[in-house]
């Protein structure tokens, strides 16, 4: 059976950032509107909208910045959403160009290109349209050949097509698969809602999976992938073709991303923190032989109590990296976020562990080694 390694990874990041403070400026200025334009309802005795706040930003979350496709059209009170206008059918969309732009950066690092590669997936949370995959677009827009298929696993979208790459490889369909992760989350964010209008941030990441007798001397061994799904309705985004004919569909709250935060808290910590320490327990890996735990970049505290939880005491930043604070959370790519910009100092022998986690619910893992 030929081993499947983990090669490169890829990073695009746009060039537009949101602070804190300019998000929460555009947020009440939208609340003054709001509240100036159903004045009556509000004294008749309807509830008010209220502010936002860097405070409470930082406190729920962690975030401090976020980067976006297209920062004008957040920051309007008028309009409240990003304005990334349609291209005809004959130019690039833009997901798969974010894409593109991550994988050629990943095949540049190991001195391949597009002929090379043999498949591709695309996992993400929100695919720019149903068909042709986007998938097939980075396929062709690269020069590649072989087949290429979208998959969505919300967040957990990564682990899940690392595995699905390493099995392909496993088998012999495919020497050197490419896994990408373009997100613009900003274009499911409901931005006037005042409990979630931070959390998402856009961007792309790129994996290589290879096969190992193709492989640079640099590369990770994967050691072990686990998934697992557990059906829950607190993370939840209803927009689909099924609704498109309704002419408010997109506007109205639940047809945007809508959590209800605690109860994801309560139950993805347990769930994920069980889940990693029952395949470690499957691979003989103690929490002591663990460098580094690239998670999930979606709130700190989930991270920390996660952390605690397989490392045994409270991580370090060097243990564990945050990307949150200046990206946000940008659902499939933040991991590979984690990994990409936190892993240059292992050395041969290195472990560390690939993990996301979120609607679905839905988890991965990916439990790798530095060689070479």
């Amino acid at each position: 059976m030929t081993r499947p390694v983990i090669t490169a990874t890829g990073l695009f990041t746009p060039t537009n950032s949101i602070s804190n403070a300019e998000l929460v400026a555009s947020f009440n200025s939208w609340v003054d509107k709001w509240n100036a334009e159903h004045a009556a309802e509000i004294a008749a005795g309807a509830p008010a909208k209220t502010y936002s706040s860097v405070e409470f930003i930082e406190k729920a979350s962690g975030i401090k910045a976020r980067y976006v496709i297209d920062k004008e059209g957040v920051l309007d009170p008028s309009r409240m959403t990003p304005n990334i206008p349609d291209r005809p059918n004959d130019q690039i969309s833009v997901l798969a160009e974010i894409a593109v732009n991550a994988a050629k950066q990943a095949l540049e690092k190991v001195g391949k290109s597009g002929k090379d590669i043999d498949a591709v997936i695309c996992a993400a949370s929100n695919m720019q349209r149903a068909y042709p995959a986007m998938a097939v677009e980075v396929q062709s827009a690269l020069g590649a050949e072989g087949f290429a298929f979208d998959m969505n696993v919300a967040c957990s979208s990564a682990t899940f097509g690392i595995q699905t790459g390493a099995d392909f490889v496993r088998a012999g369909h495919a020497k050197t698969v490419l896994m990408v992760n373009p997100e613009i989350c900003s274009g499911h964010l409901n931005f006037t809602d005042r409990d979630s209008h931070f959390i998402f941030g856009d961007v792309a990441t790129a994996v290589l999976i290879e096969a190992e007798d193709v492989a640079p001397k640099a590369h990770w061994n994967i050691l072990g992938t686990h998934l697992k799904t557990q059906f829950s309705n607190n993370i939840r985004n209803n927009f689909g073709f099924l609704n498109r004919a309704d002419p408010d569909g997109i506007g109205k709250a639940d047809k945007l991303f809508v959590q209800e935060g605690r109860k994801v808290f309560k139950e993805v910590v347990p769930m994920v923190a069980g889940m990693i320490q029952s395949e470690m327990d499957r691979l003989g890996i103690k929490s002591t032989e663990l460098k580094r735990l690239w998670l999930h970049q979606a709130n700190a505290g989930m991270n920390r109590l996660i952390a605690e939880r397989v490392l045994g005491h409270e991580a370090s930043e060097f243990e564990s990296p945050t990307v949150l604070d200046t990206y946000a959370n940008t659902s499939s790519a933040g991991s590979i976020i984690a990994f990409h910009k936190h892993s240059e100092d292992f050395k041969a022998g290195d472990k560390g562990l690939i993990c996301s986690f979120g609607a679905g619910y839905s988890a991965g893992t990916v439990f790798v080694e530095k060689v070479a």
